[in-house]
């Protein structure tokens, strides 16, 4: 089973973030105009221990998420496009003669891929992407190679077989991200051209950390700081479950003491992981500023992070908010898409690549 990282356009699907705490869906459509619709979008929680480090621990439990998500869409479509994490991944840029021909690439790209996949070829699934002229020669080009093990894309197929639906695109978290950052640069100046971005998704556990410069990615790294955290806080101080914690965390009905003994000290904690984030970034690369801080996640739809982020790192700060431009199904209601929205970043990068605008 070949799977295309990069292929470019596939007809409309639903684009499925599978995180560790959560299946997330997103069904885009072309709006007649050259832009695009959202047309739904659902989430369902998935079972304790189902996704194991990014891997699927307990398939049935997957599978029932997806279906659990899929039916709270209301979508008749079946077709679906996946990502892997990142650190499922490995992939490279090499630089290769312009005039290569597509198969003597592929064969360019297996010897490339020998050298440095720790893994038997036979095990792998492999693909590549032209990304254009070589920076300093225009007789070559840079191909981006991206590798992953067989069985970490067929557990996930196997998870999305098994809620009835049928996978076309296995994409990358970071590709998936970086697709959808394109629709919220055109809330920057100059859409972020020639500016150093930061865009940071605050997940369960992790904070997954993604630098672009001039709208092209330079760097990837998490760190470990989740909105987890915030739950296990609320917890432990009110006396609930997982489940309860989770629940009163995005619903409300906590005691009064709750924002100023628990929710403050969250964000300020939030704040400094970021402003470290960007210290790392800093000093560990040539780019000594950034310009913009984009926030995503589900974290990021807490009142106000925005402006304690800008406080701490003194760099403006923005809240993702893929769906901005778009024409928004009418049964939808706009305020609650626009608070969902930064959790939903991965997902609806995936449902672009079904939508030829």
């Amino acid at each position: 089973m070949k799977f295309n990282f990069f292929k470019e356009k596939t007809p409309p699907l639903i684009g499925i973030d599978i995180s560790s705490t959560s299946i997330k869906m997103v069904e885009l459509s072309d709006d007649g105009r050259g832009g695009y619709k959202l047309e739904g979008y659902s989430s369902a929680p998935l079972a304790k221990d189902a996704m194991v480090d990014g891997n699927v621990g307990d398939l049935e439990k997957v599978a029932d998420a997806i279906k659990q998500a899929w039916k709270l869409l209301g979508s008749r479509e079946k077709r679906v496009a996946l990502a892997l994490p990142a650190s499922s991944v490995i992939s490279k840029k090499v630089l290769m003669a312009a005039d290569l021909r597509e198969e003597d690439m592929e064969a360019q790209v297996e010897a490339e891929a020998n050298q440095y996949i720790p893994f038997s070829l036979d095990e792998v699934n492999i693909d590549f992407q032209v990304l254009g002229a070589a920076p300093n020669n225009p007789d070559e080009v840079e191909v981006l190679i991206a590798a992953s093990r067989k069985e970490k894309i067929e557990d996930r197929v196997a998870a999305a077989e098994g809620a009835g639906l049928k996978v076309t695109v296995m994409d990358v978290e970071n590709y998936a991200t970086e697709a959808a950052y394109s629709l919220v640069s055109s809330q920057l100046p100059n859409a972020g051209r020639e500016q150093t971005v930061i865009i940071i998704d605050i997940g369960a556990s992790m904070m997954h950390i993604n630098v672009l410069h001039d709208n092209k990615s330079v760097y990837t790294r998490e760190q470990s700081f989740g909105g987890g955290q915030l739950t296990q806080e609320i917890q432990r101080r009110f006396g609930l479950s997982l489940e309860e914690a989770e629940i009163a965390k995005r619903k409300g009905g906590l005691p009064e003491s709750y924002d100023s003994e628990v929710l403050q000290p969250f964000m300020q904690t939030l704040a400094m992981e970021v402003a470290r984030a960007l210290q790392f970034f800093t000093s560990s690369t040539q780019y000594n500023r950034i310009d913009h801080i984009v926030l995503a996640g589900g974290c990021a739809a807490i009142p106000t992070i925005d402006v304690v982020v800008q406080d701490r790192t003194q760099v403006h700060t923005l809240v993702a908010n893929p769906f901005h431009s778009m024409t928004i199904n009418t049964r939808l209601k706009q305020q609650q898409a626009a608070t969902d929205a930064p959790a939903l970043l991965i997902a609806c990068g995936l449902a672009m690549r079904g939508v030829t605008v």
